[in-house]
């Protein structure tokens, strides 16, 4: 992993580490504070953070250093945004569209996408290298920046093609995005899976105080895994319920707008004042000088391009938004299985759960109907006792001189207890308290 992240992103000469003793210039003298960090307390008080930036055009990657500010005026984004790719926090999956950029926040995929470039946050997991290589290896093949940048134009109906290879830069980047997010939940998803069904049929054969706290254990994970598996989906069906936020996330037909309607707002003017006879083309215009006819019709013509333009980029966002959404419906039927395995996990959990509160609920009903029976033959011998007390008062009777009185007397008690007994048999029988 060391070697692709040195051959992929290699580090830029103007890094300079704070903490090596060559770029300091009183290395030899005493620390000021021993046992703290200075280097990174100094690195944490400038605000500096390492970015991965890979270019549209060529797609070659690089490591940087900026500041949140330089950031923010760089993408064109509020300070709230950028808190959502801040590490030191825990935020939920978002994707969100704004005017230059779209700020992607997919588990370990903390990046900015503009329409030329993605800023990643600089990290040694496998999914964020994976990103990189992936993002580099699909730009490179297709020239993707150069064909949407240079010949937009002369690719509109092959734009709307289904396949890949004619997708924006933004949304090659966001593919890859979503593909990282969703292969990461399915491969911990099926993780998740291997790990549970053997686990909970050892427990339905042996209910143990361990198995017991595996499941509890497996099922905390299943339901921290699923609240992210579907925050990721209902962040995905948002934006394809909002038609407003897919317009959005056009960045390179909104650059390429902009600078035809900046370019060609200058040619037009040029023209007009070229075109009028009293005006050359090359001395500036006053709107003092002016007639009022002139004025008059220039704001006319101003106001029915800007009008013409903007009718013309709802319709073309209309037309192009399908793009968008078959993407996000690809991808939302992907993390929708990977929440369905999930659903199906928990549902065996469940299943398993009330099969062994049955298991325990027939234990328990065995147990009340075997303390029954020994309170049944406990009154059968309190009564044989109650008849051992009578006779073994002290007073004199004749039955005491008869030889066989006592072999009578528990002869009629046993069968009298006897009796006793099969009577609440029957009755429990008949009650159906117990199964004979």
């Amino acid at each position: 992993m060391g070697d692709i992240k040195e051959r992929l992103l290699p580090k830029p000469a103007s890094a300079v580490t704070l903490g090596d003793a060559s770029y300091r210039p009183f290395a030899s003298f005493r620390q000021p504070f021993q046992g703290v960090d200075v280097s990174g307390l100094k690195k944490r008080g400038q605000g500096l953070r390492s970015w991965i930036r890979v270019d549209a055009s060529t797609g070659d990657s690089q490591i940087i250093e900026v500041d949140k500010f330089t950031v923010m005026r760089r993408c064109d984004l509020p300070a709230r945004d950028l808190r959502l790719l801040d590490p030191l926090f825990v935020y939920p999956s978002t994707i969100l569209g704004r005017e230059k950029a779209i700020v992607v926040n997919l588990e370990q995929i903390r990046c900015i996408i503009t329409a030329d470039e993605v800023l990643l946050l600089n990290s040694l997991d496998s999914y964020v290298l994976q990103y990189v290589v992936e993002l580099q290896r699909r730009l490179k093949a297709t020239g993707a920046g150069d064909v949407w940048q240079s010949e937009s134009r002369d690719f509109a109906d092959v734009s709307r093609n289904s396949s890949s290879d004619y997708l924006p830069f933004e949304f090659k980047a966001l593919e890859i995005a979503l593909e990282a997010a969703c292969t990461f939940l399915d491969s911990q998803a099926a993780e998740l899976e291997i790990e549970a069904y053997p686990l909970l049929d050892e427990l339905t054969s042996t209910i143990s105080t361990l198995n017991l706290e595996r499941v509890r254990r497996l099922k905390s994970r299943l339901v921290g895994l699923t609240r992210r598996v579907q925050k990721v989906r209902d962040e995905i069906e948002q934006l394809m319920d909002d038609d407003g936020d897919m317009a959005e996330m056009y960045l390179t037909d909104k650059k390429l707008r902009m600078d035809s309607i900046y370019y060609g707002g200058d040619q037009s003017t040029t023209g007009y004042r070229s075109n009028d006879g009293l005006q050359s083309a090359s001395a500036p215009v006053s709107p003092v000088s002016s007639p009022p006819e002139y004025r008059k019709l220039e704001k006319s013509i101003s106001f029915a391009r800007s009008r013409h333009d903007s009718m013309r980029s709802s319709e073309s966002s209309k037309q192009n938004i399908e793009e968008m959404e078959m993407l996000l419906e690809a991808y939302f039927v992907v993390i929708d299985s990977t929440l369905n395995k999930l659903t199906s996990l928990k549902e065996y959990i469940d299943d398993t759960e009330d099969f062994i509160n049955i298991q325990l609920d027939n234990v328990r009903n065995q147990l009340i109907q075997f303390e029954l029976l020994l309170t049944t033959a406990t009154f059968v011998v309190a009564i044989c006792g109650v008849v051992a007390g009578v006779f073994g008062m002290n007073f004199p009777i004749t039955l005491f001189d008869n030889p066989t009185a006592f072999d009578w007397v528990l002869f009629i008690t046993g069968v009298t207890g006897l009796v006793i007994f099969c009577s609440f048999l029957w009755f429990y029988k008949s009650r159906r308290v117990m199964p004979f």
